[in-house]
């Protein structure tokens, strides 16, 4: 499998398609933060297009800029929104307990890579047809098990079945992504969690969400 600038522009054009679809059908504000999903990946998606088109060596102020850029969603945006989506969605109490919970440990590590982009160089590089991003930090372990925690796990716990059907098919990704592009996984593993975040908008088509959205007040509503 080869990734491109065009794989990341197409890709990042569909999703924004998706997700404003996915937008236009949240109805209460709860909805909303998970909603967005697919149009923040597909943000990330074009930024990587962007990426692309600055190898090699052909702008490097922008290169390191983009680098950055793309990094924040994939290194600290992630494991701090998503759970706190999920728990925006949960109404079952013992459920929201623990996405607090996860949702405090995907906040911590989410700031010590944001910390990290900072205090550590981060540099992009194309190696082997893909976009490998070099990013040394401490306690390699302990974060990318929190990291998976907020991104995966936190959808995983959810009372909805099609939002765990997003988590399973995000750890299932990684894993994936982890064995075949073990250099290159950040970038190959945003890019399939990105395509696979399609999976958001099939909650909204949900029989049962539109049952429990019609029953909602109507002070609840998104717009």
């Amino acid at each position: 499998m080869c990734f491109s600038a065009p794989a990341s522009f197409a890709a990042g054009t569909a999703l924004l398609v998706v997700g404003a679809a996915t937008v236009r059908r949240a109805r209460l504000r709860s909805e909303l933060p998970y909603a967005w999903i697919p149009v923040l990946f597909g943000i990330q998606q074009l930024l990587e297009g962007a990426l692309w088109l600055t190898f090699p060596d052909r702008a490097p102020l922008l290169n390191t800029v983009l680098t950055h850029a793309y990094s924040f969603f994939s290194h600290v945006l992630w494991p701090i929104y998503v759970p706190l989506a999920a728990l925006a969605l949960e109404a079952v109490p013992w459920r929201r307990r623990v996405l607090v919970a996860i949702a405090t440990a995907g906040t911590a590590v989410g700031l010590y890579l944001l910390a990290t982009l900072f205090t550590l160089p981060i540099v992009a590089t194309v190696t082997g047809q893909h976009i490998a991003y070099e990013s040394p930090h401490f306690y390699a372990l302990a974060a990318m098990s929190l990291y998976l925690l907020g991104t995966c796990a936190s959808l995983m716990f959810s009372s909805h079945a099609r939002v765990v059907a997003f988590g399973v098919a995000a750890f299932v990704s990684a894993v994936a992504a982890y064995a075949f592009y073990a250099t290159w996984f950040i970038s190959v593993w945003c890019f399939f969690a990105g395509v696979l975040s399609v999976i958001v908008f099939l909650y909204f088509t949900d029989a049962r969400r539109t049952a429990r959205v019609r029953g909602a007040a109507p002070e609840l509503e998104a717009r």
